[in-house]
């Protein structure tokens, strides 16, 4: 990256329809220059449109600061690649993005690393776990639609507020390993070094879900996750677990022949690779949605709250969907009539009730799977 001195509950039916070299750089005057271009509001302390005196007036303040750091989005995962040009098109301002592959916690670490310069994150997309023991570095803001996001997807006062969300998946090139009807056959020898998961479950929100998703169909649940992490201590014996994040150039290069991360990202492969195919345990259906904040030291702090407005808008959802992510506003928009149907029907079905871990399941999870998660990969 270039250095610059001048980045709960069950689902209801939206789901059942989910070392850095800036000591040089001087920091920016960040409140002078947001209350300048926001006519006298300090944009970095605004919990609404209407701190700006309006949508227009934000508008106005985020194309005066020109430029929005993002980090982790990577352009194939919930269609972020289609959303950054969106949102550059319609507003002109210049989306600055970091690390693509990296992971939710990288997204903390690269802010608190850069705080203080320009080249901090506005924004923030985290998976579940990483995002809860961090609400302290989020600013509260409600976007418009905010009283249409359901009240068990978001913090009252806006601190995170979910955006989109998908269904845990097993992704498998069937050209490569026989085809999967359930987790346990991944345990099996035709699977050999062949079983990758999306990223290190205590810094990655997909593959937290993975375990999690381990541990239902193994017996467990989302309050007792230590069946999930025995299940990938069994693939590991078996030699079947591959330590490597898959990529979209992993899979179709056949690095990573079989896949457990969210299902819109599996099945954005199926495009790609004609062999490739999803399916969803029916013993563990397990959902998930990311949690949307804005950085309290975002360094663009109108053209993060622009962003966010955006990406609850019926047109940043409906790029969600279009890209097989579950936005967290589709009730709203199928009830007034917005939702893009075509898009919308295309959405695997899901077989029973999705179940997201709570608050607190999460969090005792997290801790579990701090202290046991290394029987896995020592």
């Amino acid at each position: 990256m270039k250095t610059l001195c001048t980045r709960a509950v069950t689902l209801t039916a939206t789901l059942a329809l989910a070392a850095v070299a800036a000591a040089a750089c001087s920091p920016p005057s960040k409140n002078s220059s947001s209350q300048s271009s926001s006519g006298g509001t300090d944009a970095a302390t605004a919990t609404s449109a209407k701190d700006f005196g309006g949508m227009d007036a934000l508008v106005k303040a985020a194309k005066a600061e020109g430029t929005l750091n993002v980090i982790a989005l990577p352009p194939d995962w919930a269609n972020y690649g289609k959303i950054i040009k969106a949102f550059e098109k319609k507003y002109g301002i210049t989306i600055k993005s970091a690390q693509p592959d990296g992971a939710s916690q990288d997204e903390i670490n690269a802010a608190k690393q850069l705080k203080g310069t320009d080249r901090a994150p506005d924004v923030f997309d985290l998976g579940q776990s990483v995002a809860l023991v961090n609400t302290d570095m989020f600013a509260p803001y409600t976007v418009a639609n905010f009283d249409t996001v359901p009240q068990q997807f978001k913090d009252p006062k806006g601190t995170w507020v979910n955006d989109y969300g998908g269904i845990i998946s097993i992704g498998y090139d069937s050209s490569k390993v026989p085809d999967v009807t359930s987790l346990a056959d991944l345990l099996k020898p035709a699977y050999k070094g062949s079983v990758a998961l999306n990223g290190d479950p205590t810094q990655a929100g997909a593959a937290f879900s993975g375990v999690v998703m381990a541990a239902v169909a193994n017996g467990g649940s989302p309050d007792d996750v230590a069946p999930g992490v025995d299940f990938f201590v069994k693939l590991k014996k078996a030699g079947n677990f591959l330590p490597l994040d898959p990529t979209p150039a992993t899979i179709e290069s056949g690095q990573t022949p079989v896949v457990i991360d969210w299902d819109y990202t599996n099945a954005a492969e199926t495009a790609k690779l004609p062999s490739w195919k999803v399916m969803v345990p029916k013993n563990a259906v397990v959902g998930g949605y990311y949690y949307q904040a804005i950085n309290a030291d975002a360094p663009h702090p109108a053209a993060a709250r622009l962003w966010e407005e955006f990406l609850y808008s019926d047109e940043g959802q409906n790029l969600f969907l279009g890209g097989g992510a579950r936005p967290v506003r589709a009730d709203d928009m199928v009830k007034k009539g917005t939702i893009d149907k075509a898009a919308f029907k295309k959405l695997p079905p899901v077989q029973g009730s999705p179940v997201v871990p709570t608050q607190a399941q999460t969090e005792k999870a997290a801790k579990y799977l701090s202290k046991n998660w290394s029987k896995v990969t020592s």
